[in-house]
């Protein structure tokens, strides 16, 4: 720093002020520091800063899976909104979701020195297993059903999955088959209740549940059963990978989409557009979670006492109608 103060004809408090990015300091000087900084390669020491202030600038982020495409586009959006706000994130996947491997990424997060903790998981293994994280961390948790005791971030999982049903209701198809995701899974049971639910309020028969496990190929296996059943023509699947299984099975076995058989996803994949044909699909707004996520532990960050604020935000989901859904034959 004082190389940097001399090179740059100022003080050091001046070239402290700088690289803390403090108001205060004249244009000039400040691109004079700036240059002085580039010709020496100066960097700001990130370890002293955060002894200093007591803070670390990071986010930890705790997760189980990076497989499933909700949660890499969870993580990619809590990242980007991170960066916005000047901090990195520190993502602790945890292997086997048990008490034991959720208490392990604490720790090491707390070994890392993160300011806060973003948690993307079905937080009923927390209430069951009676996990009680750890006091004085700021905590968000994603996809979940943390009741009132957290801050939680969700997609809202039951007007997504109601607008799908609507949809294909509203098209005159007499009820609509279900393909949903695993039976652990938060998103996908509440996506299950709320198919159910649609059609049980609208009067009409709810066909036997399909499971599969979020992928294609559990989907292709469902759309082999489905194609055989005389009676569906409409079919919403809880995720767009499975719906695109679906599609190659129908196709496979002879039903036309959407003449035969109308198919609705979930998610709003970047491809789900190019899919054939194009999806009709529920849209998540991942960016938006990922904002809420980082608004939320950066509140508590930076709140006089820390405390949290409980309770569940909704992030709204959008309908995006394509090709794969029509009226049925007559």
């Amino acid at each position: 720093m004082a190389d940097v103060a001399k090179l740059a004809g100022v003080s050091a408090q001046t070239v402290s002020r700088v690289s803390n990015g403090h108001a205060g300091v004249v244009e000039e000087t400040r691109q004079q520091v700036l240059d002085a900084m580039k010709q020496l390669g100066y960097r700001p020491n990130g370890a002293a800063r955060a002894l200093k202030w007591g803070e670390f600038r990071t986010i930890g982020v705790i997760m189980f899976t990076l497989s499933t495409t909700g949660n890499m586009r969870t993580l990619d959006a809590i990242s980007v909104a991170a960066a916005e706000e000047g901090y990195a994130i520190t993502l602790i996947p945890v292997a086997v979701p048990t008490p034991g491997g959720v208490e392990g990424a604490f720790s090491r997060l707390g070994e890392l020195a993160v300011d806060a903790v973003i948690i993307v998981m079905e937080v009923h293994l927390l209430g069951r297993s009676h996990i009680a994280l750890p006091p004085g961390i700021p905590v968000v948790v994603v996809d979940s059903d943390a009741g009132s005791e957290y801050v939680v971030v969700d997609t809202d999982q039951a007007a997504g999955a109601r607008s799908a049903v609507d949809h294909l209701l509203g098209l005159g198809h007499r009820t609509v088959w279900h393909v949903a995701g695993p039976e652990d899974s938060f998103a996908s049971q509440r996506r299950v209740d709320a198919w159910q639910g649609a059609l049980a309020d609208a009067g009409r028969d709810v066909p036997p549940l399909i499971r599969g496990d979020w992928s294609a190929e559990s989907g292709y296996r469902a759309g082999l059963l489905l194609a055989d059943e005389p009676g569906c023509t409409a079919v919403f699947a809880a995720n767009d990978q499975m719906a695109l299984g679906i599609l190659r099975a129908l196709r496979e076995k002879g039903r036309d989409v959407p003449a035969d058989v109308s198919v609705v996803g979930f998610d709003d994949v970047p491809d789900a557009g190019s899919y054939s044909p194009p999806l009709t699909t529920v849209h998540q707004d991942f960016a938006q979670v990922g904002r809420r996520c980082v608004d939320g532990v950066l509140r508590q960050v930076r709140s006089d006492d820390g405390a949290p604020e409980p309770g569940t935000t909704l992030v709204p989901t959008t309908l995006m109608v394509r090709s794969s859904t029509a009226a049925p034959r007559v």
